[in-house]
């Protein structure tokens, strides 16, 4: 679409009616800064349209986003199928602030056994499709890793990576441990692994009867074939299945489905989804749509179930067979087709719900109402402690944002600055930076600060995000760097600067605060608001950093010495990895045993030589 300047005169409806078709399409409504308020579609755009423009218009919102009209754009589409995908691409795209929003894009994880000559059970989730089989989804990643520790103890299947897999060479930690079978080094058999493959699916899929009932099989027949030892393993694994068994069952009929519980509260919602799969609850997920003042119940819902569902990845089981909802909607069987279409199975939306999916939509709601107040508890309570900092250091204008900074290295190696914020809702994830630091003497911390804070304002085009206060963690030296640096930006406005010193004994409740400037000395008592604010954004700043320099320490670490040699790609590397059978054996290696190795000449073995032994 062309840029478009703003009108100079009202919006002529009878005009712009005049024109519209009456086939079915999506229609978007512009305010005078060209920005799309509105999105919505119709079976037949001239009557939906000219609704809006009747002087008997019921709905305050209505009334009030008809004033706000400047343009309106339509697309015409085929079906009214069409219309809503459209509908829902165009809501993701533009989030207008008189549609239902959700907001929440993020890719569910799943348990993916692949296909492989040895399958890898492991996580999944987004990025691109890879052979196998799929379970889930999970509603987080927690669940997955939880998931993924059970099924340790259950069938000894690989979890590594692939590319660590192909380079073994001798049974790993996993495999004395008894966790993993070691296929990589074929100390199972084949078919005996895939076995185990089977019953880890059939597990997955809910069918634990039917696994134990194999097991037992296997049990009895390797005693009478008297390989006790192969029995007691059976055995073994019969009796974790039954305590797991114990502890998953849970009665009822629900196979696959997704309940979604609702609870408004004022101009707040809050909705929560229910992972039902296989028989068990996998687990569950608090949703906060924005909502439009005059929205009923059954919008939102109607809302949540296209924004969710449609065109997300389609993977197995993302959609349910089932979704259960506590109104009727007013597209459902649109929606059901458009589902069942993209699942590739039937999907049926439920609204009239007994006996135990009626128990299950009470759990939804309960959950919907509890994760509110609690989101609403802690807002409150965020306010507050903005509001108690704030008289501490008495901005003209209030705090709206806060920033911190701190720097995280091991002896000067990997060194991390991380970058949070806080808003008066708590921490504000999207907005979180990390910097690698390069260019610096090892271990200058002055010099990492002054770097991550040119990273973060050096270039700042518009002052829409500059905080109110920038803490830094460190003392009066980290904290002059900070002074230096915003001194030479001459920002129209400046955020005031304070350093974070710990205590003596680094104790919480012990910090002081340093003003910039003056550097007057702070300490407030340890109960105060003001510093449970300042402690949680400094303690997050601080997890924020480590957690990307240990990630990024343990990059380098499982970075071969072979790759850092001129001339070793990646089948040499492994060619070497393989005939000498490891690193270390590798690392022993004189020139004429290197030299032995397919691929490998004279001038490249003593080129090998001479950089692991630092000639």
């Amino acid at each position: 679409m062309s840029e478009r300047q703003p009108p100079q005169v009202a919006f002529d409806s009878e005009a712009f009616l005049a024109s519209v078709t009456e086939q079915a399409g999506v229609y978007r409504m512009y305010d005078h800064q060209q920005v799309v308020i509105y999105v919505g579609k119709a079976k037949q755009l001239k009557k939906r349209l000219a609704s809006y423009f009747r002087k008997d218009v019921g709905s305050v919102k209505t009334k009030a986003l008809v004033k706000q009209i400047c343009a309106i754009d339509v697309t015409v589409t085929h079906t009214e199928g069409e219309a809503l995908i459209l509908e829902n691409n165009y809501i993701k795209k533009y989030q207008p602030k008189y549609n239902i929003l959700l907001r929440d894009d993020k890719t569910y994880p799943y348990l993916l056994i692949t296909d492989h000559k040895h399958p890898k059970l492991g996580l999944h989730r987004g990025g691109k499709k890879i052979k196998g089989e799929y379970f889930g989804p999970y509603p987080t990643v927690g669940a997955v890793w939880e998931s993924l520790r059970l099924m340790q103890k259950l069938f000894p299947i690989r979890q590594c990576e692939d590319s660590y897999y192909r380079a073994r060479s001798r049974p790993c930690l996993q495999h004395q441990l008894g966790r993993c079978s070691a296929p990589c080094v074929d100390k199972i058999s084949t078919d005996d692994y895939m076995e185990q493959v089977r019953l880890a699916k059939l597990f997955l899929r809910g069918k634990s009867s039917t696994v134990i009932d194999s097991l037992v099989k296997k049990m009895e027949l390797a005693s009478r074939e008297l390989a006790f030892e192969q029995a007691a393993k059976f055995r073994d694994q019969i009796a974790t299945l039954r305590k797991v068994q114990q502890q998953q069952h849970v009665s009822g009929v629900a196979a696959e489905m997704d309940v979604v519980g609702l609870y408004r509260f004022k101009s707040q919602a809050c909705v929560h989804l229910l992972f039902i799969r296989n028989h068990k609850i996998l687990g569950s997920k608090s949703f906060f749509p924005v909502v439009p003042s005059e929205t009923t119940d059954s919008e939102i819902l109607q809302a949540f179930i296209s924004q969710h569902y449609l065109n997300h990845e389609p993977l197995q089981g993302n959609i349910p067979k089932e979704i259960v909802i506590g109104e009727e909607v007013s597209q459902a069987k649109e929606l059901m087709a458009l589902l069942s279409e993209q699942a590739e199975y039937d999907v049926k939306i439920s609204s009239k719900s007994r006996s135990e999916r009626a128990q299950y939509l009470k759990l939804a709601c309960t959950n919907a109402q509890t994760a509110l107040v609690t989101r609403n508890s802690h807002k409150e309570s965020m306010q507050a402690r903005f509001a108690a900092l704030n008289e501490v250091f008495e901005l003209d204008n209030g705090i709206s944002r806060i920033e911190c900074f701190d720097i995280s290295h091991t002896m000067g190696q990997q060194t991390i600055a991380s970058n949070v914020v806080f808003n008066e809702e708590g921490p504000l994830k999207t907005d979180y930076r990390r910097y690698n630091v390069h260019g610096i003497t090892p271990g200058d911390d002055y010099a990492a600060m002054a770097f991550a804070l040119n990273k973060r304002y050096g270039k700042m085009k518009s002052l829409d995000k500059l905080p109110d206060i920038v803490f830094i963690d460190g003392g009066k030296g980290q904290l002059a760097k900070a002074e230096e640096f915003f001194n030479q930006l001459n920002l129209e406005r400046t955020p005031l600067l304070v350093g974070v010193a710990k205590g003596e004994s680094r104790k919480p409740g012990l910090e002081t605060l340093i003003l910039a400037g003056s550097h007057q000395l702070i300490s407030l008592p340890a109960t105060s608001p003001a510093l449970h604010l300042v402690q949680h954004i400094r303690d997050e700043s601080h997890r924020f950093a480590i957690t990307g320099h240990r990630a990024k320490r343990q990059k380098v670490s499982k970075k071969s010495q072979l790759e850092q040699i001129e001339g070793i790609g990646a089948k040499k590397r492994q060619s070497l990895l393989k005939f000498l059978g490891g690193m270390q054996e590798v690392l022993q290696a004189d020139v004429s045993q290197l030299e032995k190795v397919p691929g490998i000449s004279k001038v490249l073995a003593q080129n090998i030589y001479d950089a692991l032994h630092d000639k």
